[in-house]
């Protein structure tokens, strides 16, 4: 009896190139190994090959007639990769090939002989694509092309052919990728033969008529065929849950609802074989709104979820319904009279009702965790849905932050083995963290970390403990390749998770990956439509690459999410600024009245005023936050006073300035002590110590953060301190080194120093007024006539 190998397969994502030698079956032997070699060589020479195998993110098996690459680098990498091996096929004319590309899931497997083998629906999806075109054709999946329209370079090449119906019926959308130097712009035989099977069903008796339809319809098909963007319809097997109406006479269970809410659609997106939208982009939506099938065209869904919860004390009723949205009927309805403690029981079976009703497939792994109870502790999950939603909230206010965190932390007291509250509260800890939203003290770190591998310990297979792990990896260490290690992990365990897509587009751009990034960022959006910090997070993407026209469609975006939004105004505003554009930005600042805790809107306000040069209209309001301060800002406060200290200056009260500068100076001394590595802190405490005339103490600061966030280490947060460093070098006598970096801040994307973190631009240089001691240096002429060095 032969030895049984065991192996389970860990998936991750794969961009897979499938090349297939047209023919093969008709050479000779010798031919055929002459013509698989030849083909090594080929692709052994590409640059794309040879970049992702020396980074080791490579895989190459041979398929007897052909090979498979899987990338694991971008999805631009097999698509660049064909087209080389394309080109380079004019000098061997004998051997034809056609190639298939798609992105997807693969995983290791050890084959029969006891070798390593891929499998896995990337590969198999790929090879489906390939086995469409004839000899010289590169064909790309839909969701390959998709991804590629972002790009002008890419998108004149995309040529939509349509569906190809391949085995057991499946039909599979499928581009064509060519131009005159690579490619083959021919028409598949598939689809000539399709063509042709639907021109001989014509009636002879009405061919007058027919023949006028027939020229609409080819009208039609060209139109299909070389449009580079077609409108899919919503995929069958496609949800998302709208807002629980609280019917509850306590409208203080709001919590409560939308927590119900929120589990049933985090099951649901557990499911692969369904797309679940997540709640990010359905939560701005009323409870049961009329306007269901615009709805679901906006969310790119065929089916919503509607329901109401009731609580009166442990008991709870939840009222659901499911509809198709194209005529608003309704699909199944169910109503659930449970104990609070049997609520787990609810959003399992809702869930499970749902997949049935639209023909999902679950795996054994995927049934089990939409029957998983996380907790048996009642009152630890209503502390847990409590911290819930308050992490679900728009806004990423410092209190919205620190309620999560005191309602996560009881949750995991009442329960010490309630993984999934580990994992929250971690992921809470780790965002407030890198945003500065909490104080990233080393105790915040550690207790993020501490949480993680809590949640971790428990259950080993929880997607939201892996993704917590990546997270903490990313965001409290920058440990980039580790981080992505578990939010690749985690993808086969939350298939319909835009935090995966939306963590990698943050890690491509700290490592300067822009392009890629943008990619990361509209996968996410895919899943997430309407969630407004991913699209700002898009948007700010093309801030730091100074692309404004871009970024500002992207915060219009949001703006017709959430219209008047204070933050997305205010960053519109300081792009403004960034093209030297006052009045514009003025005539969006002037109606804006932020609160304290809006400190980016107050930040650009200010600095509004202080390009203006007329900052007096602005001292009174900071004078007004400072007087109370809120300590949940933290060292926010102290640069909010270093801005009090720039204004008092530049209105010519300098014992007021000086004043101010001495209070910051001493405050934010304060946070340093237990945020050693907070390079936005060091920073402000450098302009500080410049405004008080110490050089030493300024200059050293601002080397000091510049040696915390290499830009080596993080693209588009590194280059902040050197800007500190510009400026304080501009101020304290130093024009050489100020100029020197100037000139290397114009030429790099990243995500500026002040206000809301636009990069410096020849516009700004004219019009900041810290930058003044420069203005007669020639060399700092030259860059306030000369366009950014480059853009991307």
């Amino acid at each position: 009896m032969p030895i049984e190998i065991k192996k389970e397969i860990q998936l991750e994502i794969a961009h897979v190139l499938f090349i297939d030698i047209v023919g093969y079956s008709k050479l000779s032997i010798n031919d055929q190994h002459a013509a698989v070699e030849e083909l090594t060589r080929i692709v052994r020479a590409s640059e794309q090959f040879q970049r992702a195998e020396a980074a080791s993110r490579l895989t190459r098996i041979p398929t007897g007639d052909g090979m498979a690459l899987a990338f694991y680098t971008s999805p631009e990498a097999p698509v660049q990769c064909a087209v080389e091996i394309s080109r380079a096929l004019k000098e061997h004319p004998r051997l034809q090939l056609r190639m298939g590309i798609h992105s997807g899931p693969v995983g290791g497997i050890v084959d029969v002989n006891e070798g390593a083998n891929l499998a896995g629906a990337g590969l198999n999806m790929a090879q489906q694509v390939m086995d469409c075109g004839d000899a010289g054709h590169i064909l790309l999946s839909k969701h390959v092309a998709e991804d590629l329209e972002g790009y002008l370079k890419w998108r004149p090449l995309l040529h939509d052919l349509g569906s190809c119906e391949v085995k057991h019926g499946v039909r599979v959308p499928v581009v064509n990728l060519y131009d005159d130097q690579f490619g083959n712009a021919k028409l598949p035989q598939r689809f000539e033969t399709l063509q042709k099977r639907r021109t001989r069903l014509r009636w002879a008796g009405t061919a007058a008529a027919l023949l006028a339809l027939a020229v609409v319809v080819a009208g039609i098909a060209m139109f299909s065929r070389y449009r580079v963007r077609s409108t899919l319809a919503a995929p069958e097997k496609s949800i998302a849950v709208l807002p629980f109406e609280n019917r509850s006479d306590d409208k203080a269970n709001a919590y409560f609802a939308e927590g119900i809410q929120d589990e049933i659609l985090t099951r649901l997106a557990k499911i692969a074989d369904l797309k679940v939208i997540s709640r990010t982009s359905t939560q701005h939506y009323k409870s049961a709104p009329e306007n269901l099938r615009e709805i679901a065209k906006q969310l790119g869904v065929a089916h919503i979820l509607e329901g109401s919860v009731q609580k009166s004390g442990d008991a709870v009723r939840v009222n659901v319904q499911l509809i198709k949205a194209a005529n608003d009927s309704h699909l199944w309805a169910d109503t659930y009279d449970r104990k609070l403690i049997d609520i787990f029981s609810v959003e399992s079976d809702v869930a499970k009702a749902i997949a049935e009703q639209l023909r999902a497939k679950l795996t054994g792994h995927e049934e089990q965790a939409i029957a998983a109870r996380p907790t048996d502790n009642v009152e630890a999950y209503d502390a847990y849905l409590r911290g819930l939603a308050y992490t679900l909230k728009a806004y990423s206010r410092p209190t919205n932050f620190l309620a999560a965190q005191k309602h996560l932390k009881e949750a995991v007291r009442l329960d010490p083995k309630f993984a999934l509250s580990w994992a929250l509260l971690s992921y809470v800890d780790a965002r407030g963290y890198i945003t500065t939203a909490l104080q990233p003290t080393d105790a915040l770190r550690e207790e993020a970390r501490q949480a993680a591998e809590t949640a971790l310990t428990l259950q080993p297979n929880l997607g939201e403990a892996i993704l917590a792990m990546g997270h903490y990896h990313y965001a409290c260490l920058k440990d980039y390749d580790t981080a992505v290690h578990y939010f690749e992990q985690a993808r086969q365990f939350l298939p319909n998770s835009s935090q995966i897509p939306e963590l990698l587009a943050y890690v491509a751009r700290r490592r300067g990956q822009w392009d890629q990034s943008e990619l990361y960022f509209k996968q996410a959006e895919r899943l997430d439509p309407r969630n407004i910090n991913l699209i700002s997070q898009h948007a700010l993407t093309y801030n730091a690459l100074r692309r404004f026209p871009e970024a500002l469609r992207k915060f219009d975006q949001v703006l017709d999410i959430t219209p008047d939004d204070v933050d997305t105004l205010a960053t519109k505003a300081n792009i403004a600024q960034a093209e030297g554009d006052l009045l514009r930005a003025s005539a969006i600042l002037a109606p804006l009245h932020p609160n304290a805790d809006d400190s980016s809107a107050v930040e650009t306000q200010v600095y509004q005023a202080i390009l203006e040069r007329r900052p007096a209209q602005i001292i009174p309001r900071l004078k007004e936050i400072l007087a109370k301060p809120d300590p949940a800002l933290g060292f926010t406060n102290g640069e909010l006073r270093f801005l009090l200290g720039w204004a008092q200056e530049i209105v010519g009260d300098h014992a007021a300035a000086q004043e101010s500068w001495r209070h910051a100076r001493s405050e934010l001394e304060s946070f340093l002590k237990e945020q050693p590595e907070n390079d936005l802190l060091i920073g402000i405490l450098a302009l500080t110590n410049m405004g008080l005339g110490d050089k030493a103490a300024a200059l050293a600061l601002a080397e000091r953060a510049m040696a915390v966030t290499p830009i080596e280490k993080d693209a588009a947060d590194g280059p902040m301190p050197i800007e500190i460093f510009a400026r304080v070098a501009a101020r304290m006598g130093e024009p050489d080194r100020a100029i020197a970096a100037l000139q290397k801040l114009l030429s790099i994307p990243y995500e500026g120093a002040l206000a809301a973190n636009v990069p410096l631009t020849p516009a700004l240089l004219r019009l900041d007024p810290m930058f003044d001691p420069l203005r007669n240096d020639p060399h700092f002429q030259k860059l306030l006539v000369s366009p950014e060095l480059k853009k991307r």
